[in-house]
């Protein structure tokens, strides 16, 4: 991942916004973007966070007041550092190549040299838990050279993540009865899949600091998930961290994350997840229905989501008709049972409407009536053409006659595109953009195709989805065939009918 100093900037005044106490704005030292960054964020006012410059200890054999990281440390605007430090004797000795005694030594150092120069410190005990299970008290005596330092908090770190809930409970409260009145942190990885298990079991334990990251995003399988612990620590734990205003925003910070680094969101995410409050099953359904306490651990506003009732096979008719009414269409009781049978057919050959919306509003629309199709088709072509020289060229025909009915005219035109879709993009906008000048505003911001019978290799069924956008909406469309043009075809079909129908049924943008 990479973001550049303003995108990282954007981070920070959201971070601020949602209520976070401490952000680690980055390791000043160490390239000339971070310096950047924090020459950015020293001019910027923040509402209640506080930035924090990362750093090392001192490194071996140089005075902590001559050290060049220090120093940068110590020159920052930032009032807070935390300071990473070797707690495993293994590190000690393969990684900084000190003795035992010089590496305690280091960590003290640093600590009061930043502490003289009018910085709150806080040290990151690397290698905590795996250097306590090699030899406790060396790990312990770590520990306490930070604290001899002056640090204010002393984190204990599973860096390599594969500590389990019941190895960290333990230690944590070990690390209490020896050191009583040391504040403690955790900060964990997910190499294991419990970093937030283990950032949790460690504040019941007595850590009062968590670390971690807006959607997990971290080294190899990631760090703590900030998000989760938040609302875990808020909704199940009773801590009061945010006001109800700043809970709210736990999910549009985890998409504002993904969309600055160009990633998916992942729709599975507890809590901020597309899917953390989405319904398949009739029988769910129904229960949501007449009570959401039924199948929701919370109600999803609190964390700034929303219920999605999904469609597909396993839907009853009151979740078509509920989907119907939300895109302002109305279907009886017989209709809507049509509806369920006719999607468990579509999804016997492929089709599968949870992620495309779009296509299942416009199979309501045949249902009651309402649909109204933007051409009758006569023919498409494509003709893909590799040359001597490496250059692809693709080139679509299309011929259709619009608009459908006793004044319909035909068109027949040809676009070049950088793929097939593309081109027959092109080429259908040429025919049709004069009568729908709204289709200008549609844009297709995603293409995926999957392979639903691999068995059966070339011949195999190709399922299409492509998601569109009008800038103020998004919705979903499907194709499903053997030819992976053909389902292409039918998916962008959809997405442009949608694109020009009178109710906004699409997700929100915003």
């Amino acid at each position: 991942m990479s973001l550049t100093a303003e995108e990282k900037l954007r981070v920070v005044h959201q971070l601020d916004e949602l209520g976070i106490d401490l952000i680690e704005a980055g390791f000043p030292a160490s390239n000339p973007k971070e310096l950047e960054l924090f020459a950015l964020l020293e001019r910027e006012r923040f509402a209640g966070s506080e930035i924090v410059a990362f750093g090392m200890t001192r490194r071996r054999e140089v005075p902590a007041a001559s050290d060049e990281g220090l120093r940068v440390l110590a020159e920052s605007f930032a009032p807070v550092c935390t300071l990473v430090g070797k707690s495993s004797p293994l590190h000690v000795e393969k990684v900084v190549r000190v003795s035992p005694a010089e590496n305690l030594e280091m960590i003290e150092q640093s600590v009061a040299f930043l502490l003289a120069q009018g910085k709150r410190v806080l040290f990151d005990a690397e290698h905590f838990f795996d250097g306590y299970a090699a030899d406790p008290g060396y790990a312990l005596d770590a520990v306490r050279a930070a604290a001899a330092g002056g640090a204010e908090r002393v984190v204990l770190c599973d860096t390599n993540g594969g500590s389990l809930p019941g190895r960290v409970r333990a230690v944590v409260e070990a690390v209490r009865s020896q050191l009583p009145d040391l504040a403690l942190g955790i900060h964990t990885h997910d190499d294991g899949g419990c970093a937030v298990a283990n950032t949790l079991v460690a504040v019941e334990a007595g850590a009062t600091q968590v670390q971690g990251t807006i959607n997990g995003i971290g080294e190899r399988t990631g760090n703590a998930n900030l998000l989760t612990i938040l609302a875990d620590l808020q909704l199940k734990m009773d801590y009061e961290l945010l006001s109800a205003p700043q809970l709210s925003r736990l999910s549009e910070t985890a998409h504002l994350v993904d969309e600055l680094l160009n990633r998916t969101p992942n729709p599975a995410q507890p809590y901020v997840g597309k899917h953390a409050f989405a319904h398949k099953a009739g029988l769910h359904t129904a229960a949501i229905r007449a009570d959401a306490a039924t199948f929701e651990h919370i109600d999803p506003e609190l964390v700034g989501n929303a219920r999605d009732v999904l469609v597909s096979e396993l839907s009853g008719r009151g979740t078509v008709i509920e989907k119907a009414a939300e895109a302002g269409i109305e279907l009886d009781e017989q209709a809507a049972a049509r509806m369920v049978e006719r999607v468990k057919r579509l999804e016997h050959e492929g089709f599968q409407f949870e992620a495309a919306d779009g296509s299942f509003e416009l199979l309501m629309r045949k249902e009651a009536g309402l649909y109204e199709p933007l051409f009758r088709l006569e023919s498409w072509r494509v003709i893909v053409e590799q040359r001597a020289d490496g250059n692809v060229e693709t080139e679509a025909t299309i011929k259709i006659w619009a608009p459908p009915g006793p004044e319909e005219r035909r068109y027949v035109c040809t676009a070049e595109g950088n793929g097939p879709v593309h081109a027959l993009d092109r080429a259908l906008r040429e025919a049709i953009g004069e009568t729908h000048p709204h289709l200008r505003d549609v844009d297709l911001v995603n293409f995926k195709v999957r392979i639903l019978d691999e068995a059966k290799g070339t011949g195999a069924v190709t399922r299409v989805l492509i998601d569109a956008s009008d800038g103020m909406r998004l919705w979903g469309a499907i194709g499903v065939s053997e030819n992976l043009i053909a389902a292409s075809w039918d998916a962008l079909v959809d997405s442009l009918e949608v694109g020009v129908q009178p109710a906004p049924r699409a997700q929100s943008l915003g």
